[in-house]
């Protein structure tokens, strides 16, 4: 008589059976995507047994969203990853509709606690309701709670919604465990829960530490709360925004960072500053985690809703979605900061650097091309005081292209992939400040064959976007208008 599989036990057969039909050259080379199947929101990106672990939203049957599961990867380094099994299956009563997003910590005794969303099917009497739920395990395999859930919209004061109440981000503090968890209030809209638990399983409800009050989005996704560098820091991804005049934020769903002071004895946080924390085309649900050395590295989810495939036939391989590169946090000048993380230096080969370049008309410099490359510009805008507009094209060839086109006396630039090969009606587009800094604007784009990552004056500004040009495409090429441009350009192939 052939053995019941368990939906767990079932999802890993399936992985072990696809993963192997999938050849590596098909994926981006340092940009983690799922083994098999659909892949959303990064989960329980931590620090555990000597390597970084990221667990992912998963759907493992099909590229397009679906019952939820966490899937699962670990790296020494942060750029070469190695699939574990998946880790989470919908298969109790609290989760049957789907393990939703959540975190990860490790514990005293050498174990790791997952905290994540369970989502209960929606019965005659109510809709899908959402709570949290806790399994602990060894970094690979994992149990449930009989408990489950441990947090649930019985906790939360009068007028939170238990259908939007989701995505807890858990860390420990001074001998205990604090969470942030989403949720929509009837009036203030898209709010931050904080709760405390004194072993990760027994939680109750603290605060609201912020919330939209009906002016930032609806829902607030995906929290996240840390400290970094004399500020407090709270993450979150609005849904159904609307653009902001001064195009920090677009309409629809954003992702932004609260800067501000917390008092951790009142539990109270008072919002300083606002700003996006990614102005590209692809990217949402951010997480961090802190390094043994003590940097707080974020990673996201490539993509947006606006552009993930409505249908199976949308994507042409057997995975959908990515994480961006992971990136360094800082806190500088009051703004949130993102570089790329330093370990990408050991993927650099091949330097090639032209310091004190002219450029007018449509230019290609020598050795300067690809699409995996770490390339930096710097634009001595002080040098070229006739150039109104400064234009960097690449991922390009006889007929496509994707364009960064900076106006100088401005101090505006523009990413756009509209003439890249999409044949999508989705934005294409995105406009953010980018003003010269003592007399340079320096950019620095990283390709990773379809995956684009463009970090603005040292970090100032990120902005991420999937490219449909083919791989081929690998043309770069400068220009100016109004006068000449001075450049100082260096480019590390990345392999």
């Amino acid at each position: 008589m052939p053995r019941y599989l368990s939906k767990l036990e079932t999802a890993r057969e399936f992985e072990r059976k696809e993963t192997a039909r999938i050849p590596a050259a098909g994926r981006p080379a340092f940009h983690l995507s799922p083994v098999v199947g659909w892949m959303n929101d990064p989960n329980g990106f931590c620090y555990y047994g000597g390597r970084y672990h990221l667990f992912y939203q998963y759907h493992p049957y099909n590229t397009v969203w679906g019952p939820m599961h966490w899937g699962h990867a670990a790296s020494a380094d942060l750029l070469h990853w190695d699939y574990l099994p998946c880790a989470l299956a919908p298969d109790t009563a609290a989760d049957a509709a789907g393990c939703f997003s959540g975190s990860a910590v490790p514990l005293p005794d050498g174990r790791l606690l997952l905290l994540y969303t369970g989502v209960q099917p929606a019965a005659t009497d109510h809709k899908e309701l959402q709570a949290q739920c806790v399994a602990v395990g060894d970094g690979r395999d994992f149990a449930k709670d009989a408990a489950n859930p441990v947090i649930t919209a019985a906790m939360l004061p009068e007028g939170y919604s238990a259908v939007d109440f989701r995505d807890p981000k858990i860390w420990a503090e001074n001998g205990k465990f604090y969470c942030v968890a989403a949720s929509r209030h009837k009036t203030e809209q898209g709010s931050i829960l904080l709760f405390e638990s004194p072993d990760g399983h027994a939680w109750h409800y603290l605060t609201v530490l912020d919330a939209s009050h009906g002016a930032l989005g609806k829902m607030w996704e995906c929290p996240d709360f840390f400290a970094l560098d004399g500020a407090q820091v709270l993450l979150v991804s609005p849904q159904e925004m609307r653009a902001t005049a001064d195009s920090e934020f677009h309409a629809g769903d954003n992702t932004m960072a609260l800067l501000g002071r917390y008092d951790p004895a009142t539990h109270a946080f008072a919002r300083q500053n606002v700003q996006a924390v990614d102005y590209g085309l692809d990217f949402y649900a951010p997480q961090t985690t802190l390094a043994p050395d003590g940097r707080r590295i974020l990673v996201a989810w490539m993509q947006s809703w606006a552009t993930a495939p409505v249908n199976p036939a949308a994507c042409d391989k057997p995975w959908f979605g990515r994480m961006t590169l992971p990136r360094e946090l800082r806190v500088q000048n009051g703004r949130l900061y993102q570089t790329p993380v330093r370990e990408i230096e050991t993927l650099w080969h091949g330097k090639v650097e032209l310091n004190g370049v002219t450029v007018a008309e449509s230019t290609a410099l020598p050795g300067i091309h690809g699409r995996s490359l770490d390339l930096t510009v710097r634009v001595d805008a002080a040098a070229s005081p006739a150039c109104r507009r400064f234009t960097l094209r690449f991922a390009a060839d006889n007929a496509l292209y994707n364009e960064i086109r900076c106006d100088l006396d401005r101090g505006e630039l523009a990413f756009d992939r509209s003439h890249g090969g999409s044949r999508r009606d989705c934005a294409h587009t995105r406009h953010i400040k980018a003003a010269p800094k003592d007399g340079v604007l320096t950019l620095r784009l990283i390709l990773d064959k379809d995956c684009a990552e463009l970090f603005v004056n040292d970090g100032e500004r990120a902005l991420s976007a999937v490219l449909a040009t083919p791989l081929e495409a690998g043309a770069i090429t400068f220009a100016a208008e109004g006068g000449p441009a001075r450049l100082n350009v260096r480019m590390y192939t990345l392999r």
